[in-house]
This record gives structure tokens, sequence and C-alpha cells, in this order.
């Protein structure tokens, strides 16, 4: 059995992807260091050990990989308005933290490198075209813009390594570490407790996954022969899940009655892009399980039935969301 090295595995995305992997029967290895001040996640399994650890440990970090097969990269401060907020720290951890690792790991035995960017590269594009791959990128955010160094790197260096850079659309879903300031989770949350959703640029286009099925694309990198994909760049997500923000609240509106929609023309942002998800299905045979109206359904069920209800009516609570660091690092 394989170890996998997460690093990352107690955020968002990663709880998930821990989850679905131990169902699987795959061995990890997590490692974390809770920038958010988040609650751990158990996962009470014998396929999970855990480390925290800050990724800009590099000795701990390539210390735990000489026991790996193939490492995923997860960690970081995640989404603009983070690393807007805390610029520097955005810099030392999510670029020249991340590379000092990278090429650390050159150094060991591990035949993957699983580094996790973002469809938020493409920045901003006029026509209704569906964005590819080998398309230029155009960043508009510091966040989009560390990914896209990073993403150079692994490109454009050799390494003993196989690496697989995975672009992933805006996520949505029910997570272990649950967050509310991502557009779908948000927009439903607002909704229930608010009966308002208040949308900026209600036009532009963004894609959708759901973090289930983005750890069914991790799973199959895993599993795919290092040969057959190094070095390669794949959008993740589904075609079907291209959509604007107005289109995303007025699905929920079907859903929950009487709710009020409504457009706030003072707050701006670029990025407007639609992303075509053919090249990940085809090569790595993945279809997706979850629309973004499915996810708008669990979601709602999930805070209607969880008991802390209560909990997720506060937008103050920095345990749903990547609101503010409170660390010192």
């Amino acid at each position: 059995m394989e170890n996998i090295l997460i690093v990352g595995s107690q955020g968002y995305i990663g709880t998930v992807l821990c989850s679905e992997l131990i169902k699987k029967n795959i061995k990890i290895i997590g490692v974390d260091n809770f920038i958010y001040s988040q609650k751990k996640i158990n996962f009470n399994s014998k396929k999970y050990s855990f480390l925290k650890c800050d990724l800009r440990n590099i000795n701990k970090i390539v210390k735990i990989a000489n026991t790996a097969s193939q490492v995923v990269i997860l960690a970081g401060l995640v989404g603009d308005p983070i690393t807007k907020k805390y610029k520097k720290l955005s810099e030392n951890i999510n670029f020249i933290g991340i590379k000092k690792l990278i090429y650390a790991l050159n150094k060991t035995n591990i035949k993957k490198l699983v580094f996790v960017s973002t469809c938020s590269n493409y920045g901003v594009k006029r026509s209704n075209k569906l964005v590819r791959e080998e398309d230029v990128l155009s960043p508009v955010s510091l966040y989009a813009n560390q990914k896209v160094k990073i993403e150079n790197i692994l490109i454009k260096k050799k390494f003993n390594f196989a690496p697989v850079i995975l672009r992933f659309a805006t996520a949505f879903g029910v997570s272990p570490r649950m967050r509310f300031d991502l557009t779908v989770n948000e927009f439903v949350r607002d909704a229930i407790f608010k009966k308002h959703i208040e949308i900026y640029e209600p036009k532009t286009y963004r894609p959708y996954c759901h973090v289930k099925d983005f750890s069914e694309i991790i799973y199959k990198v895993i599993k795919t022969d290092s040969k057959k994909i190094s070095k390669e760049v794949f959008n993740c997500g589904s075609n079907a899940n291209n959509f604007s923000k107005l289109s995303i609240a007025n699905l929920i509106k079907k859903q929950l009655k009487n709710i009020k929609i409504t457009i706030n023309y003072a707050v701006k942002d670029k990025r407007n892009y639609k992303v075509d998800f053919t090249k990940v299905q085809k090569y790595l045979n993945f279809t997706p399980k979850y629309s973004v109206n499915k996810g708008i359904k669990e979601i709602i069920n999930y805070i209607k039935i969880n008991k802390n209800y209560k909990i997720f009516k506060s937008y103050s609570s920095n345990n749903f969301g990547n609101y503010k660091i409170i660390k010192k690092f």
C-alpha cells in the first residue's frame, strides 16, 4: 500500500480528499498548520496519520516525504480575498515557501507531485469560447499570479518526479471543514438565514466543481502511471457547471421560495471566464457526479438538519471560511 503525503490535509478540500481516499484503501500522511485556527478533523482510521507542521518547515516535510511515494500540495493561503489581505505572508507561503518545498522534494524518492492550482489563472476572457489548458493565462489577482509562477517552475524545470498541475474550478459542497465564503455555499446560507442574496458582477461567468469531484480527480491522478501524465495540466470541473452568479442565485430561488435577489454595482471583480473540461474527462476517464443544482440541495439539507444550525448563522465565525489569520507566522 502506497503512502500519499497530503500537504494541507485539514482544509476544506483536504478533509474531503482524505475521507474519500481512506474509503478507497489509500494510506495517507496528513500535514497541516491550522493557519485559520480551524478545528482538527479526526478520521478514526489506521490509514491516516497526521503531523502538525508548516509547509515552510522543509526538513520535517522532506523527512515525511521520504516515506511517501506521491505528494499532493493543497496548502497555502487559499482565495483572492485572503491573499489580498495578507500580501506579504501570501508571497512567503504561496510562492517562496512552495517553491522551496518543490525543490526540496526533488531530492526525495517521490515519483509524482500533484500541485493544485486554479482556473482563476485565466483572468478575463471576453468571448464565450471555453478556455482550454493551452490558452494564454491572464491572472488579475495576487493569488492567481502566485499559482502561475509555481506552474511555470513545474513545467519548465526538470525534476526527478512527475509534476501534475490541476487547475481547480470554484469549489462548492459540504466538507468536514465547512466554508461559507465560496459563491454557491455563501449564497445558500444567505438565502436560508437572510432570505436575501446580494450579487456583484451578476453576469460574469465562472466554473464550479463539487469537493467530492475534486477528490475523485486527485484519486485518478494518483492511480495513473506517472509517465502518462508528467507535466500535464488539467482543468478540473465540468462544462455543465459553467455559471453566472445570477444563474446560481436563480437556481437557489427555485428551491428556497420567497427570497430576494439584489445587485450590488459598487463592488467590481474583473474575472470572467468559461472553462473547457474535456481533457480531464478524456485523459483520466473522469465523470463528474455533482451538478451545481445537486450541490445546492445538499447544502440546504446540511444546514437545516445540522446540530450547529445556529452557529452557521454567524458571519463572524472564522471556523467557516478563510476570513482571518489569527496566528502569527
